[in-house]
């Protein structure tokens, strides 16, 4: 299997694409794609774009993974509460365009990022853990509560509610919606917005802005696994 995320420097920022030519599945080798190109954007000290494959940011959990269960799935979700700490904690800022459809980690991966961007569309974003049969981690709870508003944190995460992209806005799952022709020049506009700031300070404030966030997601883990992270 080829490499599911690709990595390109720009003038501005650096292109982080997650494709892999399905429906982006939160598998163990993307995330060690993801985890490499994140490896080289701290080498390379530049502001990040985040994109998905047209129609599908990502459908989440590799569910092939998930669905053997035991240790192999514990190792995925995991996997995906470091991702997910990761991005949160990453020295300059991510902005991600959600090019469609955003379920479960894909949702949670829209979560851990600096300001995100919608494509207009039939797309559906949420959190449908519970529609699949499974209890949402502890991480995932931390990561709504945080970043989503209000009551949207119950029709989430408890109910599974799927969100449009306008939907979606309104919950806190992204920070603005773009038409797809123009979604590229608008998350460029943002970068340059970004680029301007001390980036010093950027770091700094997330980390003390998320710092308890981040403690939760370390306790959710350990509450979940027993694993520390």
């Amino acid at each position: 299997m080829s490499n599911p995320v690709s990595y390109e420097v720009k003038d501005n920022y650096i292109l982080i694409t997650l494709d892999d030519s399905k429906a982006n599945a939160v598998s163990p080798a993307l995330l060690e794609g993801l985890h490499t190109a994140l490896d080289q954007a701290e080498q390379d000290k530049k502001t990040i774009l985040l994109l998905g494959r047209s129609g599908k940011f990502s459908a989440g959990f590799d569910l092939s993974v998930m669905g053997q269960g035991g240790q192999a799935m514990a190792d995925l979700v995991v996997g995906g509460a470091r991702m997910a700490q990761r991005l949160l904690q990453h020295p300059y800022p991510i902005v991600a365009v959600c090019t469609g459809h955003a379920l479960a980690m894909g949702a949670l991966l829209l979560l851990s990022v600096d300001y995100r961007i919608g494509v207009e569309g039939g797309f559906k974003v949420g959190l449908n853990e519970v529609a699949i049969g499974l209890t949402m981690p502890y991480f995932g709870v931390e990561l709504a509560r945080y970043r989503l508003n209000g009551a949207y944190v119950n029709r989430a995460v408890v109910n599974a509610e799927m969100f449009t992209p306008q939907e979606a806005l309104a919950a806190g799952f992204v920070d603005q919606v773009s038409a797809a022709e123009s979604a590229l020049a608008d998350a460029e506009a943002v970068i340059e917005k970004l680029n301007a700031i001390n980036m010093d300070a950027h770091y700094g404030s997330k980390l003390r802005v998320r710092e308890p966030l981040l403690a939760g997601i370390k306790e959710g883990v350990m509450k979940d696994f027993s694993v520390e992270i």
